[in-house]
């Protein structure tokens, strides 16, 4: 039996999430394959239906990485962000997805090594999780409809 690899968005932003995450890479610290990485301008430019749209794709768990509280290059970015998630994880627990499935991260471009463990952090959780809810419902879907074809 293979052991469950979730399948995981990242959004970063491109002035220290990304940043560091182009660190680790550079200090050869490795992190799990299983993160994809979406480059904002800003974390505070995510918006409650991109993170449910990474969860309808597939995605068995979302983090957003944004600077470190009170040093975002767009000034509250970040903390917009943060709201948003908060939002959307409790979104997810009504929809019995599980908001424990989404994450807000702070980061300075110089955190490589804090990107790694985080994405170590991200995976671990949500192989505990197991797959998104979304994911089976859709599995057991195309399941009932070859039976009844």
């Amino acid at each position: 039996m293979n052991e469950f690899e979730p399948k995981i968005v990242a959004f970063c932003c491109y002035f220290c999430a990304y940043s560091a995450a182009d660190l680790a890479g550079s200090m050869r610290i490795q992190y799990p394959a299983n993160i994809r990485m979406i480059e904002l301008p800003c974390s505070g430019k995510i918006e409650h239906n991109l993170i449910l749209t990474a969860f309808e794709e597939g995605a068995d768990g979302v983090y957003v990485t944004g600077c470190m509280e009170g040093d975002c290059h767009f000034l509250k970015g970040n903390i917009r962000a943060r709201k948003r998630v908060e939002y959307v994880k409790k979104l997810l627990d009504e929809l019995g997805i599980g908001g424990e499935r989404l994450e807000m991260y702070n980061l300075s471009g110089s955190m490589g090594p804090r990107f790694a463990e985080v994405a170590h952090e991200m995976t671990d959780r949500i192989r505990k999780l197991g797959p998104n809810p979304l994911n089976q419902a859709s599995i057991l879907a195309k399941k009932d409809g070859e039976i009844s074809q």
